[in-house]
């Protein structure tokens, strides 16, 4: 069984060098590391040659990215994973190890990495909870067959709750299994943030989203109201999300 590990990027190269050197160590380099580049960076270019990773140049939106990943990967299974995200050593067999069953494919739990305290802890366990009867997002290494994938329809061509669509089609398909190990994502939305205010946004926007709103709407929004340090971060963020 080949997996496709699917790594979507804009101005992530600190990340994705950690994640890359995580994915050799753990063994991943015999499978398929595929980096789909939102920024076009000839850094970032480099950096996957480093590893041994594809690189595929992108216009800035993730729900692209990620369906022009999924369309270039020649796996069995194709794993979805974020560059922040910090994998354990287990995660490739624990994946296989699923889609040996009838599951159609599935995710981790999620935790925040490097932080345990009550808030850390608190909201890991609420979006655990959520995720079983909701959407599991893309922070928890959504992974799936390449037929079903196919069959669901992929990835809609959005910059948020990409996600959405996709896992519900595939619960129809089959079993979308929550793996019992947690996968880290990195904190530094909630720190810049603050807990309470980052976990209203997210939960704002969501709403939002069921009820109508399009996603490009919300994404634009979020942009503009996200807290810089620098007000030229914004900028760039803003044309990056408008595909400029």
């Amino acid at each position: 069984m080949i997996v496709s590990i699917i790594i979507p990027v804009w101005q992530d190269n600190h990340a994705l060098a950690r994640l890359l050197a995580d994915l050799q160590q753990a063994g991943c380099a015999a499978n398929e590391i595929i980096v789909v580049d939102g920024n076009v960076d000839p850094d970032c270019r480099i950096l996957c040659q480093k590893y041994q990773a594809r690189w595929i140049p992108s216009k800035a939106c993730r729900g692209l990215q990620l369906d022009t990943g999924a369309c270039a990967a020649s796996g069995d299974v194709l794993w979805f994973v974020h560059a922040d995200t910090v994998i354990h050593a287990n995660a490739l067999s624990e994946i296989s190890a699923c889609m040996v069953t009838d599951a159609v494919g599935g995710y981790f739990r999620f935790c925040l990495d490097g932080l345990d305290n009550w808030c850390s802890r608190f909201f890991a366990m609420v979006t655990n909870w959520r995720t079983r009867i909701g959407i599991p997002y893309g922070d928890q290494g959504l992974f799936m067959s390449a037929a079903a994938y196919r069959q669901s329809g992929g990835f809609p061509h959005q910059p948020l709750f990409e996600e959405v669509r996709l896992v519900k089609r595939l619960r129809q398909l089959g079993k979308f299994t929550m793996l019992p190990q947690f996968l880290a994502t990195s904190p530094r939305r909630w720190q810049r943030d603050g807990w309470w205010r980052r976990t209203l946004i997210n939960r704002g926007l969501a709403l939002a989203y069921r009820f109508g709103v399009p996603a490009g709407c919300l994404h634009s929004w979020y942009i503009r109201h996200q807290r810089f340090q620098n007000p030229s971060d914004q900028t760039a963020t803003l044309k990056a999300s408008q595909g400029s």
